[in-house]
């Protein structure tokens, strides 16, 4: 058993959602299951138009809704040709549900993380039905399956926490019949519901979570989530145009270059697959016959694996003489930041400071309120961070030598090893990330073990 996981970009218009469904038929002795994204852009669109609702902007609203009904039901009638009434039906019907939210938003005057989490929902909705009509029409069992009955969550609306023991149960109740059966199921990523019902969604990298979640619930052979790109690369190839593919990589690997830039998978994506061991593929939907990327614990080790970068980072620092021999200084500064949900990057001390790197569009008027109760705090804004990957960097001297002489003579705010020593982190100006990003990867690629 395998599952099988599209995104945005592979389900986009009718002909990706058309290669999508022959990918599936390819697979169809692996007994897969399968997960979808909403089509590209369409979640931003339900949210942008949520808050346009939201701000008394009706009629820009409900030409929103228009345009996203428009781009659906002619995707149905390119698939589906005049047989796709029953399709139109469904779809027509949740955007007139989608109309009627955004009305009763405007009334309102305001929108709650719930009732966003119940628009941003509706992309996926309308992505899973056309994609089982159109493995339907290719002749496949097929069946839609509410993602709702099966991702339990608890009522953190808009990035609400898995609840994994749930999660399996409902697996078992609502997939594993139909794949014994020798049926596909499809149901759509990103979104869940309470134990209760209510629907949430689980925030960035939501699809690809979900089939994770699903893969670690049914304790699947492999996930395979299928992008616009061939893979992991050893850069960002918009960045750094000599990128390579990287065709096997480690669980650590991926997760750490993932939290650190790369686009292909969010860090939480994996995470349920590394509990159980279960093998992650990244392939291209538009290349299906491509060799993809493989992530597993047993790929081979090397010094270098690829360097990601991101920008739009800010630097907290907390200066306090308390620090000095102080017990639980620390503690209570990561407290602060627990307290307002803020995620930290990376993190530097002195004896008497601290240093932490977060998103620069992260909200932190109450993390610093708070923070200035245990010293003197301060914000360095257009920051970046450039990170050098690879199991084996900390191993090797003659590695770090060479990483460090390729950054050369530019300024550096932050520099951090990680505990596990695959991964080092260069805190620098915004501007900088691009030109460091190549000067890295000309210093270990090609001749690295991508």
């Amino acid at each position: 058993m395998i599952v099988v996981k599209f995104g945005g970009t592979s389900v986009g218009d009718a002909d990706a959602i058309q290669r999508a469904a022959e990918i599936v038929r390819g697979r169809m002795r692996r007994d897969p299951i399968v997960v979808v994204s909403a089509m590209a852009g369409v979640t931003n669109e339900l949210l942008s138009l949520a808050d346009q609702a939201s701000h008394g902007h009706l009629i820009g609203a409900l030409r929103a809704v228009e345009g996203l009904r428009d781009r659906h039901l002619a995707a149905a009638e390119t698939l589906l040709g005049s047989d796709d009434g029953d399709v139109a039906g469904e779809l027509s019907a949740t955007f007139d549900e989608l109309a009627s939210l955004a009305e009763a938003i405007s009334i309102l005057g305001h929108i709650t993380p719930r009732s966003l989490d119940a628009i941003g929902a509706l992309g996926e909705q309308l992505s899973a039905p056309l994609l089982v009509a159109a493995l339907d029409r290719v002749g496949l069992p097929v069946d839609l399956v509410d993602a709702r009955r099966v991702i339990m969550t608890d009522d953190t609306f808009t990035r609400a926490e898995p609840l994994p023991d749930a999660i399996a149960d409902r697996a078992r109740t609502a997939l594993l019949p139909l794949v014994r059966a020798g049926r596909v199921p499809v149901l759509g990523g990103f979104i869940g519901a309470t134990l209760q019902g209510i629907t949430t969604t689980l925030g960035r990298g939501g699809s690809d979570y979900s089939a994770s979640l699903v893969g670690a619930a049914l304790r699947a052979d492999a996930i395979e989530i299928w992008t616009d790109v061939d893979g992991m690369l050893t850069a960002d190839p918009r960045v750094v145009p000599g990128a390579r593919l990287i065709e096997r990589i480690r669980f650590d690997e991926a997760s750490e270059l993932a939290s650190f830039g790369a686009k292909v998978l969010h860090p939480s994506t994996i995470a349920p697959a590394v509990q159980l061991g279960i093998p992650v593929y990244v392939f291209n939907s538009r290349n299906a016959g491509g060799t993809g990327t493989e992530i597993t614990f047993d790929a081979p080790r090397c010094a270098v694996r690829a360097v990601a970068g991101k920008t739009g980072i800010a630097v907290v620092k907390v200066r306090s003489p308390r620090m000095l021999l102080a017990h639980g200084f620390l503690r209570t500064v990561f407290e602060v930041f627990a307290k307002h949900r803020v995620s930290v990057d990376v993190v530097a001390t002195s004896e008497v400071s601290v240093s932490l790197t977060v998103d620069e569009s992260t909200q932190l008027e109450g993390v610093i309120s708070d923070l200035s109760a245990l010293g003197d705090v301060s914000i360095e804004r257009s920051r970046g961070i450039v990170a050098l990957v690879g199991a084996g960097l900390s191993d090797d001297g003659a590695a770090m030598a060479r990483a460090l002489t390729a950054i050369g003579s530019v300024r550096i705010h932050m520099l951090s090893l990680s505990a596990t020593g695959i991964n080092l982190t260069i805190i620098l100006d915004a501007g900088e990330v691009g030109a460091v990003m190549g000067r890295l990867h000309d210093a270990f690629f090609p001749g690295g073990c991508a």
